[in-house]
């Protein structure tokens, strides 16, 4: 995000505007939250994304409280537009992260949509999801250039300390 005049005076601004104004923009976070914690993986654009972040990781801030917790199931509820989602929630997330108190979502930058909008689109999950990794695991590869360097200069080094 660039640092400009308009981002460093918010004149009471405390959230994104997102939706058509306060109300619309609760929906429209309580159905992208809902659609997460069903699929633990979905795709928005990236403000929407970032905005649902925080919901969601304090979704399973009060999971963890358990089920008998009176105010955990309220959030739950609340912010669960499918109320069969809630079981899930409760045995099924919250158990996931019982021994991590925070960084419950990753999320990874999409390209740009090609409609109209162009919008920065990005993929929210939950950490642990069944699904395959977003970020293949990096493999050692001997032939790169770096790689192909430093086995240069270990040898040139193992050389010149031996007595010729």
């Amino acid at each position: 995000m660039r640092l400009t005049l308009s981002a460093l005076i918010s004149h009471g601004r405390v959230a994104r505007r997102i939706g058509l104004g306060p109300q619309s923009r609760i929906n429209m976070l309580r159905n992208i939250l809902t659609g997460l914690v069903r699929h633990e993986r979905i795709e928005t654009t990236a403000a929407r994304a970032d905005e649902v972040r925080f919901y969601a990781e304090k979704l399973v801030d009060f999971a963890k409280k358990g089920d008998t917790d009176e105010k955990a199931m309220k959030m739950a509820s609340f912010w669960l537009t499918e109320k069969d989602l809630v079981p899930k929630l409760f045995k099924v997330l919250a158990p996931r992260f019982e021994t991590q108190s925070t960084g419950y979502t990753r999320t990874a930058r999409l390209p740009n949509r090609q409609n109209l909008d162009r919008a920065q689109m990005a993929v929210i999950e939950y950490r642990g999801n069944p699904f395959p990794p977003l970020h293949p695991v990096k493999q050692e590869n001997e032939l790169t250039l770096i790689n192909q360097l430093l086995k240069g200069y270990r040898q040139e080094k193992d050389g010149s300390t031996r007595p010729s």
